[in-house]
This record gives structure tokens, C-alpha cells and sequence, in this order.
């Protein structure tokens, strides 16, 4: 039987559920058991969906502290022998998964965004070359499989309660970190475009008034985002950049305002129930997956629409 082994953090517990459909494409038919790991927190998500649940029990290592969680995976690795491992690919995971690697002296597949299997071997699929093209690497039965998962990209749907066993874990002989917490400072709080319902984005044709997409999201309880052709031109930052190398997003309603849609841009696009398309070119890549397509000037498409939104809602307040 399999073993998999979900790294959980205490901000992002859904992504690792999700990476459940992760294993199921990995694993498929075979048994596999699951198991979450969580350090000084329970991950209610993960209850009823999990084999197992390993509580790390140690007042001593923190969240944050990459270098100690490193230490405790290694350990746990020698005790479980896990055939794969999977992390998010969020800030932590990013710096804890190659350290993780290193120690166990296996390969990492970064920001995976697809599983395939080619000739009875795994094959996970992640962009290269700063989103220009999507990369196979094959893994040759080489354990335990060790990735991070891009986040927004895959979706698990429970397929039953399981009993979940809850393990403590107090580790033993691990070296502890020489990181000491000065202080705590709140980070001021900003809505991830990935947690948007509707997003108004901006490409290439909207370079001279992409300003002007932020009136329109007023009016629609929205938020703004980009694609890589604006953040490249320091217009908008990076991180409401919609594609391979920017975040995958899975809004309800996505408004693209002169976006070309090449491949790199539509692969941030995940399970959007609705897309609008406003540009000149109906020919543009982005046409082609659209629900509506506008042809014509997306500044003029703007200013009537937010225009349009005002008038109806001065009517309601009358």
C-alpha cells in the first residue's frame, strides 16, 4: 500500500486538502493511505478526509521555522517511509520543500500544475522558462515522489468520510532551530485575487488606462488583475498577475480588457464559470474560450459599463 504524506500550514489548509486530488491522480487505482502533518495546530478540514492526522506536539517549533520542520520531516521519513511527499506551493512551502529534498536526497518538481502518467511512469507537469512552455518530468520510480503543488489548480471533491486517526508526534534527537521570535507585527490584510468572484483583468491593450479597470471594479464589488505584459511593464505588481508565472485563478465571472490570451495566460484560468472578453481582435486565443466576446475598444467598454452600473443603481435608490 501507498503512502502520502500532505504538509499542512495554518493560513492555507485548503490548498493541502485539495492536494488530495493530487495523490488520487498520482496513485489512482492502487491504495494509498493519507496522512496530514501539522505542526502545533489540528486542520479540522482535514478530519474525515485523512487516514491519518500527525500532530507535531512541540512548543519549541514554530510555523515559521522552516529549518526545525525540515529536521522533523527528515525523521519522520526514516520512521514512515512515505512514497511521496507533497507540499503547497506557498511562501513556506517554497522554502521547505527543497530543504526537505536536499536532506533526503531525492529530486523536487516545483510548482506543479498537472499529473499525467507516460508508459507506466509519473509524469508531473509544471511551466519552465518563466511560463513559456510546460515542462513533463518523468519520475523512474524514485521514492518518495517529492513536489509542491501550485495553488488554485486542483480541486478535491470527497469521495466519503474516513476515520481519521490522530497521531501526537513529539520528536526525539531532532536538532532544534537557532531561530529566536524578536516580536510580532501584523501584516496589513489585502484580498488575494484567487479568493475573487469576479475579476476585472487587464492586458496589453488597456497599457495606457489600465488605471481606469479599478472604476469598473468599484462598481462590481470586484478586483483588479493583470496580465504578465502589464507586470513586466511595472504597471501593475505581480501579485495580481493572472498565468503560468503569475497565480491561477478560478472566478466566477473574468472580465479579460485587451488580453491576447496566449497559452501562458490561459493556464492561470481554472474552472471559471464565466468569461468575458472585450477586444479588437475576435480572433485573439482568449475568444476562443469565452462565453461573451465584445469586439471593440476596451477603454470605450469601460466607461459605458461603469456607466451603465451607476444609472441602475441611482434607479434603485429612487
Amino acid at each position: 500500500m501507498k503512502k502520502s504524506l500532505i504538509y499542512f500550514e495554518p493560513d492555507s489548509t485548503q490548498n493541502s486538502v485539495d492536494l488530495l486530488e493530487v495523490v488520487r491522480q498520482m496513485y489512482d487505482t492502487e491504495a494509498c493511505e493519507t496522512y496530514a502533518l501539522s505542526v502545533g495546530f489540528t486542520p479540522k478540514e482535514a478530519e474525515g478526509l485523512f487516514d491519518f492526522l500527525i500532530e507535531v506536539q512541540d512548543p519549541e517549533i514554530r510555523n515559521f521555522d522552516i529549518i526545525s520542520i525540515t529536521n522533523v520531516l527528515e525523521k519522520l521519513q526514516q520512521e514512515y517511509k512515505f512514497d511521496s511527499i507533497l507540499v503547497p506551493a506557498t511562501h513556506i512551502g517554497r522554502m521547505l520543500a527543497p530543504r526537505v529534498a536536499m536532506r533526503l536526497g531525492v529530486g523536487l518538481v516545483a510548482d506543479v500544475t498537472a499529473i499525467r502518467h507516460k508508459d507506466g511512469l509519473l509524469e508531473m507537469v509544471r511551466p519552465a522558462f518563466s511560463g513559456k512552455i510546460m515542462a513533463g518530468i518523468v519520475n523512474r520510480n524514485r521514492v518518495p515522489v517529492m513536489m509542491s503543488v501550485r495553488q488554485g489548480v486542483f480541486s478535491y471533491k470527497t469521495e466519503g468520510l474516513r476515520h481519521s486517526l490522530r497521531i501526537e508526534y513529539h520528536p526525539r534527537n531532532v536538532e532544534k532551530s537557532k531561530i529566536e521570535l524578536i516580536g510580532i507585527r501584523e501584516k496589513e490584510k489585502t484580498k488575494d485575487i484567487r479568493e475573487s468572484e469576479i475579476l476585472i483583468s487587464g492586458g496589453g491593450g488597456t497599457i495606457r488606462y489600465f488605471h481606469q479597470l479599478q472604476s469598473l471594479a468599484d462598481e462590481m464589488d470586484a478586483q483588479v488583475s493583470a496580465s504578465r505584459r502589464i507586470v513586466d511593464n511595472g504597471i501593475a505588481p505581480r501579485s495580481i498577475q493572472v498565468g503560468q508565472s503569475g497565480k491561477t485563478v478560478s472566478p466566477k465571472l473574468y472580465v479579460a480588457l485587451g488580453i491576447y490570451g496566449s497559452l501562458q495566460h490561459i493556464e492561470g484560468l481554472k474552472n471559471v464559470e464565466n468569461i468575458i472578453s472585450v477586444n479588437t481582435n475576435k480572433d485573439a486565443p482568449i475568444c476562443s474560450i469565452s462565453d461573451i466576446v465584445v469586439e471593440g475598444d476596451a477603454k470605450e467598454f469601460i466607461e459605458k459599463l461603469t456607466g451603465k452600473i451607476k444609472r441602475e443603481k441611482i434607479k434603485k435608490e429612487e
